[in-house]
């Protein structure tokens, strides 16, 4: 075994409804395994402290930010990026509601958002606006973003 095999840790996970086996070093971010090793870029690098929201995913259908996730973390756990979310609900209310201007952020807010309606199917207003503050978009599109997220959690 060389040094370099001694240093790194498997690590298996469902991602997307697949079954993954990974060796990763134990300081391995998640966000850029999931980009760099297994090519779901839908998660994007923004700030790399959690602060932006644009790195989100769901890990056991909670939203967390995976640029503050080590990789060692995931080992056992679903994982969901936006690539495993085509076609959501909340997903098609953002396309009808042009909640997007660059896109940037998009897949972190849609993330973000699958996961208050895995959290609270019902969610009113005030929890809404709470769980949204958890992401940024720089481009100012927070209306159109609310508009959307009302949609999905709004009885037809």
């Amino acid at each position: 075994m060389s040094a370099n095999d001694t240093a790194m840790y498997p690590v298996e996970f469902d991602v997307n409804g697949e079954k993954r086996t990974i060796r990763v070093r134990a300081a391995d971010i998640l966000l850029h395994i999931l980009r760099d090793k297994l090519g779901l870029t839908g998660s994007k690098s923004g700030c790399e402290n959690g602060d932006c929201g644009a790195c989100t995913i769901l890990v056991n259908r909670q939203p967390m930010k995976s640029c503050l996730m080590l990789t060692v973390e995931a080992d056992g756990k679903q994982i969901t990026t936006i690539e495993g979310l085509m076609n959501s609900p909340v997903q098609k209310a953002f396309v009808q509601n042009q909640a997007f201007q660059c896109g940037y952020c998009t897949p972190g807010f849609i993330v973000n958002c699958e996961g208050l309606w895995n959290v609270h199917p019902h969610a009113d207003e005030e929890t809404i606006r709470v769980w949204l503050e958890s992401n940024i978009c720089r481009c100012t599109s927070y209306e159109e973003i609310h508009h959307a997220v009302k949609d999905v959690f709004t009885p037809k």
